[in-house]
């Protein structure tokens, strides 16, 4: 009997008995967690997630997107919020404890040299991609020039401090940053309707819309939009494509059971050349062309 071919993700999806390194608590119940998992880190790629069991009593796992990857040292980061029992299970993990974690999974974003102005746009728990996309590309080539905004309701899962980095076309307000992307020399902003200090008041696409719009042709020319966040504001990141005609990639956020594509419970529609076809957010995703699921 002929044999099936292999499928792309078999092979590069590991589990692992993680120790947890450190866990970091910021207001809104919002956690970073830093694992031990040396075969996830070895293997993540920005946009890539893990699916983490929360409890030795919980046998669903929950899907986390991998905000930092060092496979070296071989830890990760996850930033998660509690939103119900899993994620408070979790919440409860300190250093020296060990969770299980099924990852790499995933397919992530793909960066094109031709378009160096990567322009990152993380939403609440959409922030981790967009971190881990910058950091890689610093360590790929000083030829890349990525902008990182960020919106949240909440407080952000880190300490807002004023941007030692100056960017054109940024409205005043608009001065916050995340203090690790500004030490790495990335200039990142943030985008609330929260009233946060040092925040663009407005969602933060309405913010990218402001930097794209004071961009030369030749400028916007070189523009790629990554982002990754809830549906609502995905769909606006296609959108603001359209009008800038710009590529853009985004990252699902979706339910999942399995993780690994048996159970198709997290399938999408999605357009292809031959039609509409339902896509697994696990393997054929996370990541898809934005106007292929919002065109």
């Amino acid at each position: 009997m002929r044999q099936a071919p292999a499928r792309a993700h078999r092979g590069s999806i590991f589990l692992e008995q993680a120790a947890v390194l450190a866990h970091t608590h910021f207001a809104g119940e919002q956690h970073v967690l830093r694992l031990q998992a040396p075969r996830c880190a070895a293997h993540a790629q920005p946009g890539s997630f893990a699916h983490v069991r929360c409890a030795a009593d919980l046998p669903m796992r929950r899907p986390m997107s991998v905000m930092r990857a060092h496979g070296g040292a071989g830890w990760i980061e996850l930033l998660y919020k509690v939103v119900g029992t899993g994620s408070r299970a979790l919440a409860r993990l300190q250093p020296g404890d060990s969770v299980s974690v099924l990852g790499p999974i995933g397919r992530g974003f793909t960066p094109h040299p031709a378009r160096p102005r990567v322009l990152a746009l993380g939403g609440g728990v959409g922030i981790p991609p967009m971190v881990f996309l910058a950091e890689r590309l610093l360590e790929m080539s000083s030829a890349w020039r990525p902008l990182v905004l960020m919106g949240s309701e909440l407080p952000f899962p880190f300490r807002v401090r004023p941007s030692t980095i100056l960017l054109e076309g940024m409205p005043d307000e608009a001065i916050g940053c995340m203090p690790l992307l500004d030490e790495w020399g990335v200039p990142s902003r943030l985008a609330s309707l929260a009233g946060h200090p040092g925040c663009f008041e407005g969602y933060v696409t309405e913010l990218a819309r402001v930097w794209l719009a004071q961009l030369s042709g030749a400028a916007l020319a070189e523009v790629e939009l990554f982002a990754c966040g809830p549906t609502p504001m995905l769909a606006a990141c296609a959108h603001l494509a359209r009008e800038f005609d710009l590529p853009c990639q985004v990252s699902l956020e979706e339910f999942m059971a399995c993780a690994v594509g048996g159970c198709a419970g997290c399938a999408v529609a999605v357009s292809t050349p031959e039609g509409t076809a339902m896509k697994r957010v696990c393997v054929d995703g996370p990541v898809f062309e934005a106007q292929t699921i919002f065109g």
